[in-house]
């Protein structure tokens, strides 16, 4: 069973080894990391991890049994109580419903782990998969249209009150 978990030094090369392998699958629906990316992915690795330390972003990765990494769940830019979410599932992990759980879990490590209190998240029209994921797991538009890679895309929010009481309900359970 696939587990989510947070960042650490010691996924550099099975991340790096899941961006490779599915950069073109990715440039399809989302904009290439670019040659850059991997030529310096080790200090790019180091960059994340203590942005991470910082407590400026929050990184995760879905790692199956055997350490091989599935998917990303990334939480970015976290300021006042927010914080944009960034996914992306292997193309051969799709369709199993790896994001939609692996973002549900985010919402609730973010309510309680993170103290946050909302959610943002893009995605283009055209990629009906992501626009599922996030109205499976409680994000609704906000109405606003943007651009992604010149594309049309739509901006959704999550509030996470629900998740923090549902929580809080959980710990007072007998």
């Amino acid at each position: 069973m696939p587990e989510l978990q947070r960042l650490r030094r010691d996924h550099a090369a099975a991340l790096l080894a899941f961006e490779r392998e599915n950069r073109a699958y990715f440039a399809q629906t989302i904009p290439d990391r670019g040659d850059d990316y991997f030529a310096g992915f080790d200090a790019r690795h180091a960059e994340l991890l203590a942005a991470q330390e910082a407590g400026l972003d929050h990184f995760h990765l879905i790692v199956d049994s055997d350490g091989e990494v599935l998917g990303r769940v990334n939480l970015v830019a976290v300021t006042g109580g927010t914080a944009e979410l960034g996914y992306r599932i292997a193309e051969r992990a799709t369709r199993q419903g790896l994001a939609t759980s692996a973002v549900r879990q985010i919402c609730v490590l973010a309510a309680t782990a993170y103290g946050l209190t909302a959610l943002r998240a893009e995605t283009t029209l055209d990629n009906a998969g992501s626009r599922a994921v996030l109205t499976r797991a409680g994000f609704v538009p906000t109405g606003e249209e943007v651009v992604l890679s010149g594309r049309p895309g739509l901006a959704y929010v999550r509030d996470l009150t629900d998740v923090r009481e549902a929580a809080a309900r959980e710990t007072a359970a007998p």
